[in-house]
């Protein structure tokens, strides 16, 4: 099959490659009809992710039709059309019954590697990385689903791809982050990132009774669809003070929430990024953490800062004197997406959210490298790219 591969920093190729396999009873194989680019496989393809090999299949955000099942898959069928969750999950661990999907103890077959890095493994992965597994991804034209009774939804056929692919990472990452805020009706919640998680957040905290949303971001095309569709208060970074700016705009107090949809490799302004631009350079520090420091000055005291943003190891000059002597609450985590998945779904079909509304390009998945390339640098008006395999 044809498989979009990671051979280095910026450097992706579709080759050929072995077809995936049942290895376990509860193996499905899928063949893929979507798959997208998500804004944390760039962390990928700029290398500042430890632990990726050459050849490895990226992708994380796929949906197809089941083709083969293993002997022990009692949920799916041949020829079920499904979305896959990103997080790999047994459904019987300790987490796992308390729907806590992203952190199963049992999915993780290096969870040795990550544990040296984080403290504790995660969730497997699909095609992020050997710190989460090792696993192939869906940026491909099949994919090998382990626990395929526990991760996969299925999707009704008046559905185009389109109106349900993201349900497998951004969509429920972007919920889960405004969720994580104790939202109240008259609040105000600050979202740094317009990109797919962050415009999802915006749209999923007014879902949830916010009464402002102030969208943060410096590229155009993502402020205008942050005003213009998701119905946010923009500011540009590049323009304001963002903290000077919230401050003023929420009448001194801040915002009631704050998230972070950036990560590890935010943009900014100033002495403070310029720094953390040269110790990442000399990987000194893994992260760029502009966007969570914003957050954590800019939120109102014992206020909420969610934190949905990928971030991979180590970050400087974080100020937990502000978080503790605050009272600020930070919630943060890969997003346990089986928990949202149906609840979602539901919203879709009932017309609460359109998650095509982010879409801005469709290519064949032959077109992966250009899709990178645009992806990377916002060529073309670009926010979210969906590519599709030719069978």
């Amino acid at each position: 099959m044809k498989a979009t591969c990671w051979h280095g920093a910026r450097d992706v190729r579709v080759e050929q490659v072995p077809d995936p396999a049942i290895i376990n009873p509860g193996d499905a194989i899928v063949k893929i009809s979507s798959t997208a680019i998500c804004g944390s496989d760039l962390h990928l393809y700029n290398g500042v992710v430890p632990s990726m090999m050459q050849g490895d299949i990226l992708g994380h955000e796929f949906m197809g039709e089941i083709v083969e099942i293993g002997s022990g898959v009692k949920r799916l069928k041949v020829g079920d059309r499904v979305v896959v969750p990103f997080p790999i999950a047994c459904g019987q661990c300790f987490f796992c019954e308390q729907k806590l999907f992203s952190v199963c103890e049992n999915s993780n077959p290096n969870a040795w590697l990550a544990e040296k890095m984080w403290g504790h493994a995660t969730a497997g992965i699909f095609g992020y990385s050997h710190l989460t597994g090792g696993y192939a991804g869906g940026q491909a034209e099949y994919a090998r689903v382990p626990y395929a009774d526990v991760g996969p939804l299925v999707v009704p056929p008046e559905l185009p791809d389109d109106k349900v692919l993201f349900l497998s990472d951004v969509l429920p990452t972007g919920f889960m982050a405004a969720d994580a805020c104790d939202i109240v009706p008259g609040a105000v919640v600050a979202v740094w990132g317009c990109g797919p998680v962050g415009q999802f957040a915006i749209q999923s905290a007014f879902l949830l009774g916010a009464e402002r949303v102030i969208a943060i971001d410096h590229y155009q095309d993502r402020l205008d669809m942050a005003r213009d569709v998701s119905h946010a208060e923009v500011l540009n970074f590049d323009e304001v003070d963002i903290i000077d700016a919230l401050r003023e705009m929420t009448g001194g107090r801040g915002p009631d929430a704050c998230i972070d949809a950036v990560g590890m490799e935010a943009h900014g302004a100033g002495a403070g990024y310029a720094y953390d631009r040269v110790k990442q350079a000399m990987r000194l520090e893994s992260d760029r953490p502009t966007a969570l420091r914003e957050a954590l000055f800019s939120c109102r005291n014992a206020g909420v800062v969610s934190i949905a943003g990928v971030y991979g190891g180590f970050s400087d000059k974080i100020s937990f004197g502000a978080v503790m002597n605050r009272g600020l609450t930070i919630r943060a985590g890969q997003c346990h997406v089986q928990r949202y998945m149906q609840p979602l779904l539901e919203r879709i079909m009932n017309g609460d959210i359109d998650p095509a509304c982010i879409i801005t390009h469709h290519l064949d998945l032959d077109d992966a490298p250009r899709a990178y390339e645009m992806f990377k640098h916002k060529q073309d008006r670009c926010i979210k790219v969906v590519m599709h395999p030719k069978h």
